[in-house]
């Protein structure tokens, strides 16, 4: 099982939530996640203790986002073929996608996005605005990246299987 799965397994994504997930509204706002998280914990300097509500909160919305939303009315849009790409990503331990697609820059790009992630945790910890501008703008434009591959590998596999066909509508 590959690592990503795992994580796809921690959100509880089965088929009917895999199909939220595509909803646009569910992509873009994804991207709202974490600069809500640094304020939260930014907030502890006002409100000690008290900031811990927000945290949860947006921790909570971490993993709310890709269910909350309903089925996408159609998948014909980059935000939908993204995540729908994501998931045949996730299954190449089972069904093998294009050689073309087995790459090292989504390792590179997932890369990127940690070194994001790590430097918006010293901006956290440090109140760094530079530091979490920096940090959210290296894991949204590595993450960004990483999502149109998706909807390449997507549209190459489209086609492919029928369970993929029934995805587009």
């Amino acid at each position: 099982m590959t690592f990503e799965k795992k994580l796809s397994k921690l959100f509880q994504l089965n088929d009917e939530r895999w199909m939220r997930h595509a909803n646009p509204l569910s992509v873009w706002t994804r991207y709202s996640v974490l600069p809500i998280i640094i304020l939260s914990f930014w907030s502890r300097y006002y409100l000690g203790w008290w900031s811990l509500f927000f945290i949860f909160i947006s921790i909570l919305w971490m993993f709310l986002n890709p269910i909350i939303f309903s089925k996408p009315n159609s998948t014909k849009n980059w935000a939908s073929k993204s995540v729908l790409g994501e998931r045949i990503y996730l299954n190449r331990d089972k069904i093998e996608i294009p050689k073309h697609h087995l790459t090292m820059l989504y390792s590179f790009l997932n890369i990127i996005s940690l070194l994001g992630i790590t430097i918006c945790i010293y901006a956290i910890i440090y109140y760094s605005f530079w530091a979490a501008l920096l940090g959210i703008s290296l894991t949204y434009l590595s993450k960004s990246w990483f999502l149109d591959r998706m909807v390449w590998l997507y549209e190459d596999m489209k086609d492919s299987n029928e369970e993929f066909k029934n995805w587009e509508y």
